[in-house]
């Protein structure tokens, strides 16, 4: 992935020395449970933490040479330690140390994601607020609809994204696991109880079962999931893209004083990261792909998974993170344009008010069939002939003759579609009327 699209928080997360720590915590941890069980004394404990020493330039010279990762971390871990390196992996298989160590880097980088969601949460609830009042139109396939406000529509983001942030935490007890099983997941030479022990130092729980590896419908399901985020972020972005166009420019993007939009056009600010979260989005779904077909692995495994997990999961997180933060800064900059809001609201010569309408001509005994064809055909006509809808409701004699003026005025009051919104705040944000 572009290096651009990594952020500081998932690079030291997800680096070479990073992995090959989780590794020695998973070994450390193993070998901390034998002091625990009699197996080795403290001295020889201790003896092993001030020996056991290692370099990313001691591994990858030693990988070269024997093309092993595993044996590369282990054979410089144990150059130091003498006969006490027969307690280091002691029982253990690659995978029990591999798998156990990603599912250490798998929390670390879902906590740091839930961490960022919680900051575009405080976000998404100022605005909720600011705008709790700010009236536009809402647009359904696209066409005038009926009124909203831009406070409600932050809302929706917001219970999207706490949907999220409920998603990651009922997801973290499910990938917070680890297996020191051996080389099928038998425990042929090692103990569930030593697994107990170590996997508790490192806050994991046991696999349940295994086989040399832990089953990848936990990563399929993760990498679903950080996708499914994805697509929250390209519903937003497609928002402000849609809003910033010149014909409706309801949102815009922070557009800097030195900042340039075109090359060939001065006047041009373009909604470049909405658009580049857009196309973020198409990869991240790409990663999802990925990581189902690494669930199905010949018997008890194969290498098959590892060179596309290798990729997917530290691209995925990576790049998640990036969008979250830049859809943070997006959002926490944006320029909300009221008077364009209302300038649009009112485009339609009052047609957005229809239902109003037909609504009233109902309650006051009018069937529905005959109320939705007049209000149809006089809502077609102002279209069509480019007038004004409520000036045609009001000069129609079938109406005026059902209708009061009041009534007619009521009908064409934004007010009378939004007096919910406070309700609705209620449920979400606790606020009060």
């Amino acid at each position: 992935m572009h290096e651009k699209y990594r952020t500081e928080e998932m690079n030291q997360i997800w680096s070479e020395q990073n992995k090959y720590q989780k590794w020695w915590d998973v070994e450390e941890a193993v070998l901390e449970s034998f002091f625990d069980l009699g197996m080795l004394s403290g001295e020889e404990l201790e003896q092993i933490a001030q020996q056991a020493t290692w370099s990313l330039e001691r591994i990858k010279t030693v990988e070269q040479r024997i093309r092993h990762d595993m044996l590369a971390f282990l054979e410089v871990v144990q150059d130091n330690l003498g006969d006490l390196a027969k307690y280091v992996h002691r029982g253990l298989t690659s995978s029990d140390v591999k798998d156990t160590a990603t599912s250490l880097l798998i929390k670390q980088s879902l906590e740091t994601v839930l961490s960022t969601v919680e900051k575009l949460d405080a976000v998404l609830v100022r605005l909720a607020r600011e705008h709790k009042n700010s009236r536009m139109i809402g647009r359904t396939h696209g066409v005038h609809a009926e009124p909203t406000t831009f406070g409600f529509r932050c809302l929706n983001w917001l219970c999207e994204w706490r949907r999220h942030q409920q998603r990651i935490k009922q997801l973290l007890p499910r990938v917070s696991v680890g297996k020191l099983s051996g080389a099928v997941g038998t425990y042929s030479q090692i103990t569930p109880e030593i697994e107990k022990l170590a996997l508790e130092k490192l806050q994991l729980s046991p696999a349940p079962a295994s086989t040399q590896i832990l089953q990848r419908d936990r990563h399929a399901e993760l990498v679903a999931v950080l996708a499914n985020m994805g697509g929250t972020v390209e519903k937003m972005a497609v928002e402000v893209r849609n809003l910033q166009r010149t014909e409706i420019r309801e949102l815009e993007e922070r557009f800097s004083h030195t900042q340039k939009g075109s090359s060939a056009m001065p006047h041009k600010r373009n909604p470049i990261v909405a658009e580049r979260l857009s196309g973020q989005a198409r990869c991240l779904r790409g990663y999802a792909q990925a990581a189902f077909e690494t669930e199905a692995l010949w018997h008890e495994r194969d290498l098959s998974n590892s060179s596309t997990e290798r990729i997917v999961l530290p691209d995925a997180f990576s790049l998640l993170h990036y969008m979250l933060l830049k859809l943070t800064e997006l959002f926490d900059k944006l320029r909300v344009n009221k008077k364009q809001m209302n300038k649009n609201l009112q485009a339609t010569g009052g047609l957005i008010y229809s239902q109003a309408v037909l609504v009233k001509l109902m309650e006051n005994g009018w069937p529905r069939k005959k109320a939705y064809e007049v209000v149809q055909k006089l809502a077609a006509e102002a279209w069509n002939n480019d007038e004004n809808f409520e000036q045609k409701i009001r000069n129609n004699q079938l109406i005026t003759e059902e209708l009061s003026a009041a009534e007619i005025d009521s009908c064409f009051s934004p007010d009378s579609f939004l007096h919910h919104i406070p309700e609705i705040y209620q449920r979400v944000l606790k606020e009060e009327n």
